[in-house]
């Protein structure tokens, strides 16, 4: 018997993640079968990091629970004690909201606190972006863990699908419904540049870069000096502004913090630097955008359907599908020098040629929803082994 109301939880730790969830989050609020109960976490209570949760209770969002799991720390100490209050308050929460579900999204260490505490509470799990390959981030271990945590699976590519459907979970709970962020291609309105400008308080005169950079927490990729090393590259390129996100709260994202405002001090008619876009600013800055440089997600999944190149830093996505528009460089001047110059004069596609976007089209909310109203969840999971 299919359960005609459901209370479904969606868990946010950080902006980028949200900014995903804000069709989903929307739709399930509009929903009268369904009732959203939204936990917040992470990056979006900390100060440091710009205090996003006021951003999503202005956007009409009534927070249920907000779990404090951050240290004052940027070691790996640190964020293995942060998983450690994230399960100890996502107890305590998910037992008073008692959710029909819980709907995580992607890798983070904040949602492997909520996704280890869910399964042990027998709270089903509708998980979003598995079977993605990140070899230079720990979120790679993380992402395969949450998806064995979990009972349903949304995945953004069919090859991802599969990738789920190895790791032993069964097809039948396996769905390839494309990247969910790409639904604002089709729901959202977007700023000009002189209204990104004025919400920035930054005369944007010129072409731009938006620049994110986040530490790469598995192989040698030092923060500082790569960091060091992309703000030299953007030195060749004066004739261009720059936008400068903060990094996320992974170990040595901290150290970054100060180098990022100390050159965007030195440059101040030249560079803005801001901990937090906020979904609809940073997809309108994406969208006018010259080139995304750094190593995010979101420059492989979203930012190819808006026809911007993206320079990708380092390891940290390696292993991702890409769209032609992703031109990879390794962390030293001369390489992210040298894919910018190819990014601004179009030199990595063919003329006239259509870039494809492989994260899918933007629909991916409505399939969700759909899983969501059709879940009938059985404790005993069994193993799928491939035949």
């Amino acid at each position: 018997m299919i359960q005609k109301h459901k209370k479904i939880a969606v868990f946010t730790g950080t902006r980028a993640e949200y900014g995903l969830l804000f069709w989903l989050l929307k739709d399930i609020q509009s929903d009268p079968e369904l009732t959203l109960q939204l936990l917040v976490s992470g990056m979006h209570l900390s100060s440091e990091f710009g205090e996003t949760y006021k951003q999503i209770e202005k956007d009409g969002f009534v927070i249920d629970e907000k779990i404090e799991i951050l240290l004052s720390s940027d070691s790996a100490v640190g964020i293995a004690k942060s998983i450690g209050l994230g399960v100890l308050g996502f107890a305590d929460a998910l037992n008073r909201l008692k959710p029909d579900a819980l709907v995580i999204l992607g890798d983070r260490f904040e949602a492997l606190a909520a996704a280890q505490t869910a399964m042990i509470l027998r709270i089903p799990i509708l998980h979003l972006h598995g079977g993605e390959i990140t070899e230079g981030a720990y979120d790679d271990a993380i992402r395969h863990a949450i998806t064995k945590l979990s009972y349903l699976h949304g995945t953004s590519t069919e090859e991802y699908r599969q990738r789920v459907i190895q790791l032993g979970e069964s097809p039948d709970r396996v769905k390839n419904i494309g990247a969910i962020g790409l639904d604002h291609l089709s729901r959202s309105d977007f700023m000009n540049v002189a209204e990104i400008g004025d919400s920035l308080c930054f005369n944007l005169k010129k072409p731009y870069f938006l620049v994110t950079y986040h530490p790469v927490t598995l192989g040698e990729e030092p923060p500082e000096t790569s960091f060091h090393e992309l703000l030299s590259a953007l030195d060749d390129f004066t004739e261009y502004q720059v936008i400068l996100t903060y990094p996320n709260a992974d170990d040595g994202g901290r150290r970054i913090i100060p180098i990022l405002e100390d050159y965007a001090k030195q440059h101040p008619n030249r560079v803005c630097a801001i901990p937090s876009l906020g979904q609809k600013r940073y997809l309108s800055t994406v969208k006018n955008a010259a080139v995304v440089i750094g190593n995010s997600s979101s420059g492989i999944i979203e930012v190819p359907s808006f026809n911007v190149p993206t320079v990708n830093i380092g390891v940290r996505q390696k292993g991702r599908l890409a769209a032609k528009s992703v031109i990879n460089c390794i962390a030293t001047k001369a390489s992210i020098s040298s894919s910018i110059k190819s990014a601004i004069t179009g030199d990595y596609t063919a003329p006239g040629e259509i870039i494809t976007n492989p994260y899918g089209a933007g629909n991916a909310s409505a399939q969700v929803i759909q899983m969501l109203k059709s879940l009938e969840f059985e404790q005993c999971k069994s193993f799928y082994d491939l035949k």
